[in-house]
Protein backbone atom coordinates (compact mmCIF):
# COMPACT_ATOMS: atom_id res chain seq x y z
CA UNK A 1 0.00 0.00 0.00
CA UNK A 2 1.38 3.40 -0.94
CA UNK A 3 2.21 6.07 1.63
CA UNK A 4 -0.94 7.97 2.58
CA UNK A 5 -3.39 5.52 1.01
CA UNK A 6 -4.48 3.56 4.10
CA UNK A 7 -8.01 2.42 4.79
CA UNK A 8 -8.98 5.95 5.81
CA UNK A 9 -8.07 7.36 2.41
CA UNK A 10 -5.21 9.47 1.17
CA UNK A 11 -3.13 10.97 3.93
CA UNK A 12 -4.99 9.12 6.67
CA UNK A 13 -1.79 8.04 8.43
CA UNK A 14 -0.96 11.67 9.11
CA UNK A 15 -4.34 12.08 10.78
CA UNK A 16 -3.42 9.48 13.36
CA UNK A 17 -0.80 11.82 14.81
CA UNK A 18 -2.73 15.01 15.52
CA UNK A 19 -1.23 17.22 18.18
CA UNK A 20 -3.21 18.43 21.18
CA UNK A 21 -3.10 21.92 19.66
CA UNK A 22 -4.63 20.66 16.39
CA UNK A 23 -7.34 18.83 18.33
CA UNK A 24 -8.03 21.92 20.46
CA UNK A 25 -8.41 24.00 17.29
CA UNK A 26 -10.90 21.42 15.97
CA UNK A 27 -12.87 21.54 19.22
CA UNK A 28 -12.95 25.32 19.11
CA UNK A 29 -14.07 25.25 15.48
CA UNK A 30 -16.94 22.93 16.51
CA UNK A 31 -17.96 25.33 19.31
CA UNK A 32 -18.00 28.34 16.99
CA UNK A 33 -19.67 26.45 14.14
CA UNK A 34 -22.39 25.18 16.50
CA UNK A 35 -22.93 28.71 17.78
CA UNK A 36 -23.41 29.97 14.23
CA UNK A 37 -25.49 26.95 13.22
CA UNK A 38 -27.96 27.54 16.07
CA UNK A 39 -28.04 31.36 15.95
CA UNK A 40 -30.67 31.72 13.21
CA UNK A 41 -33.06 29.12 14.65
CA UNK A 42 -32.55 30.58 18.14
CA UNK A 43 -33.84 33.95 16.92
CA UNK A 44 -36.92 32.27 15.41
CA UNK A 45 -37.49 30.20 18.56
CA UNK A 46 -37.21 33.30 20.76
CA UNK A 47 -40.15 34.84 18.88
CA UNK A 48 -42.24 31.88 20.06
CA UNK A 49 -40.72 31.62 23.56
CA UNK A 50 -39.30 28.19 22.67
CA UNK A 51 -35.85 26.75 23.21
CA UNK A 52 -33.56 24.27 21.50
CA UNK A 53 -35.36 21.32 23.08
CA UNK A 54 -38.52 22.38 21.24
CA UNK A 55 -36.51 22.67 18.02
CA UNK A 56 -35.06 19.17 18.38
CA UNK A 57 -38.48 17.68 19.10
CA UNK A 58 -40.03 19.45 16.11
CA UNK A 59 -37.14 18.37 13.88
CA UNK A 60 -37.40 14.67 14.69
CA UNK A 61 -41.21 14.59 14.66
CA UNK A 62 -41.02 16.10 11.17
CA UNK A 63 -38.38 13.58 10.06
CA UNK A 64 -40.42 10.62 11.28
CA UNK A 65 -44.14 11.44 11.45
CA UNK A 66 -45.94 9.11 13.83
CA UNK A 67 -42.91 8.30 15.95
CA UNK A 68 -43.75 7.35 19.49
CA UNK A 69 -42.97 9.39 22.57
CA UNK A 70 -40.63 6.58 23.70
CA UNK A 71 -38.73 6.66 20.41
CA UNK A 72 -38.37 10.43 20.67
CA UNK A 73 -37.16 10.03 24.26
CA UNK A 74 -34.52 7.61 23.05
CA UNK A 75 -33.40 9.79 20.14
CA UNK A 76 -33.18 12.98 22.20
CA UNK A 77 -31.67 11.36 25.29
CA UNK A 78 -33.64 13.56 27.67
CA UNK A 79 -35.70 12.72 30.75
CA UNK A 80 -39.36 11.85 30.39
CA UNK A 81 -40.24 14.84 32.57
CA UNK A 82 -38.25 17.22 30.35
CA UNK A 83 -39.76 15.86 27.13
CA UNK A 84 -43.28 15.96 28.58
CA UNK A 85 -42.85 19.67 29.37
CA UNK A 86 -41.73 20.36 25.79
CA UNK A 87 -44.45 18.24 24.20
CA UNK A 88 -47.17 19.71 26.42
CA UNK A 89 -46.24 23.21 25.21
CA UNK A 90 -46.05 22.17 21.55
CA UNK A 91 -49.40 20.38 21.76
CA UNK A 92 -51.12 23.25 23.63
CA UNK A 93 -49.76 25.73 21.08
CA UNK A 94 -51.13 23.63 18.21
CA UNK A 95 -47.81 22.61 16.65
CA UNK A 96 -47.87 18.90 17.52
CA UNK A 97 -50.67 16.38 17.60
CA UNK A 98 -50.53 13.29 19.81
CA UNK A 99 -52.56 10.30 18.61
CA UNK A 100 -53.30 7.08 20.45
CA UNK A 101 -51.66 4.01 18.89
CA UNK A 102 -53.86 1.77 16.79
CA UNK A 103 -52.30 -1.49 17.99
CA UNK A 104 -51.13 -0.42 21.43
CA UNK A 105 -53.46 2.11 23.04
CA UNK A 106 -50.74 3.03 25.56
CA UNK A 107 -48.54 4.42 22.80
CA UNK A 108 -48.71 8.05 21.74
CA UNK A 109 -47.73 8.83 18.15
CA UNK A 110 -46.56 12.35 17.36
CA UNK A 111 -47.30 14.39 14.24
CA UNK A 112 -46.69 18.00 13.29
CA UNK A 113 -49.74 20.08 12.52
CA UNK A 114 -49.69 22.52 9.60
CA UNK A 115 -48.60 25.23 12.04
CA UNK A 116 -45.84 22.95 13.36
CA UNK A 117 -44.69 22.14 9.83
CA UNK A 118 -44.49 25.88 9.06
CA UNK A 119 -42.27 26.49 12.09
CA UNK A 120 -40.11 23.46 11.27
CA UNK A 121 -39.65 24.72 7.72
CA UNK A 122 -38.57 28.17 8.93
CA UNK A 123 -36.08 26.63 11.37
CA UNK A 124 -34.63 24.13 8.93
CA UNK A 125 -34.54 26.58 6.00
CA UNK A 126 -32.22 28.80 8.03
CA UNK A 127 -29.93 25.88 8.88
CA UNK A 128 -30.02 24.41 5.38
CA UNK A 129 -28.97 27.75 3.91
CA UNK A 130 -25.96 27.87 6.24
CA UNK A 131 -25.04 24.22 5.55
CA UNK A 132 -25.50 24.65 1.78
CA UNK A 133 -23.16 27.67 1.71
CA UNK A 134 -20.54 25.88 3.82
CA UNK A 135 -20.75 22.69 1.76
CA UNK A 136 -20.40 24.62 -1.50
CA UNK A 137 -17.36 26.48 -0.17
CA UNK A 138 -15.72 23.28 1.11
CA UNK A 139 -16.43 21.00 -1.87
CA UNK A 140 -17.64 17.39 -2.16
CA UNK A 141 -14.56 15.67 -0.69
CA UNK A 142 -14.63 17.89 2.40
CA UNK A 143 -18.38 17.30 2.82
CA UNK A 144 -17.89 13.52 2.72
CA UNK A 145 -14.97 13.78 5.14
CA UNK A 146 -16.91 16.02 7.49
CA UNK A 147 -19.80 13.56 7.56
CA UNK A 148 -17.38 10.71 8.28
CA UNK A 149 -15.86 12.63 11.18
CA UNK A 150 -19.28 13.42 12.64
CA UNK A 151 -20.43 9.80 12.32
CA UNK A 152 -17.21 8.56 13.94
CA UNK A 153 -17.79 10.93 16.89
CA UNK A 154 -21.27 9.55 17.58
CA UNK A 155 -21.84 7.03 20.33
CA UNK A 156 -22.91 3.67 18.84
CA UNK A 157 -26.57 3.98 19.95
CA UNK A 158 -26.87 7.46 18.49
CA UNK A 159 -25.15 6.36 15.29
CA UNK A 160 -27.79 3.62 14.90
CA UNK A 161 -30.58 6.23 15.23
CA UNK A 162 -28.81 8.50 12.77
CA UNK A 163 -28.23 5.75 10.22
CA UNK A 164 -31.86 4.62 10.51
CA UNK A 165 -33.03 8.19 9.78
CA UNK A 166 -30.51 8.51 6.95
CA UNK A 167 -31.85 5.32 5.31
CA UNK A 168 -35.41 6.59 5.72
CA UNK A 169 -34.72 9.60 3.52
Amino acid sequence: MAEGSGAGGPGSEALLFLTDDQLRKGIEAMFFAYRAFTADPDRILDDHAYGRAHHRAIHFINRQPGLTVNTLLSVLGVTKQSLNRVLRTLIEDGLVESRVGRQDKRERHLFLTAKGADLERALSDAQRARMRAAYRAAGPAAVAGFRQVLEAMMDPDLRRHYLALKEGG
